[in-house]
């Protein structure tokens, strides 16, 4: 668990956390940057999704002000949890994707606190050296985000990923300590 200002960063728990997920993905505000509006998930979609996994990917609920409202994960960039290769031989890479499910709290600086947190208790606690981002480059709002937390534009990805229905152009964005 990270605890920095009014942010706690916490391992998801099924049960509570699921209606919160459930509700952010459902609502096409937050689906326009996370997924896709044409990708409205059920309950059984997000147990499968973001409960039960036994995988590398560290999966966590971010309360603010003690209201759940986002959703952070941080894993290492590897074969299995990501597709950009050119990091796979390298040691303590890590990926992170995240979202404000709560529309309430976007454009209030929570976004920049909830990213500087994790990253320096990935970079203190856990050792981790680079970590790597890829917003869709017409993601203004997210880009400005991860710059003001120390994230540099390294390339476009393009065609990236599929979202709602066609391949969308995404920066790497990558940190260093």
């Amino acid at each position: 668990m990270i605890h920095q200002k009014e942010v706690v960063i916490r391992e998801l728990q099924q049960g509570e956390d699921e209606k919160h997920l459930l509700k952010w993905l459902s609502d096409p505000k937050v689906l326009e940057f996370y997924e896709g509006r044409d990708s409205r998930f059920t309950g059984e979609d997000i147990n499968r999704k973001f409960f039960n996994r036994d995988d590398e990917v560290c999966r966590c609920m971010v309360v603010y002000q003690g209201k759940n409202i986002g959703y952070i994960q941080y894993y290492p960039i590897n074969n299995a949890t990501s597709t950009l290769a050119e990091y796979f031989e390298m040691e303590g890479v890590y990926g992170l994707d995240q979202f404000i499910g709560d529309s309430d709290y976007w454009n209030k600086g929570i976004g920049t606190l909830i990213i500087s947190s994790l990253v320096n208790y990935l970079i203190t606690q856990k050792g981790i050296n680079r970590l790597v981002m890829d917003p869709m480059t017409s993601n203004g709002r997210a880009i400005k985000c991860y710059e003001k937390c120390g994230f540099n534009k390294v390339r476009v990805l393009r065609e990236h990923i599929l979202h709602e229905g066609q391949y969308r152009d995404c920066w790497l964005m990558e940190l260093t300590s």
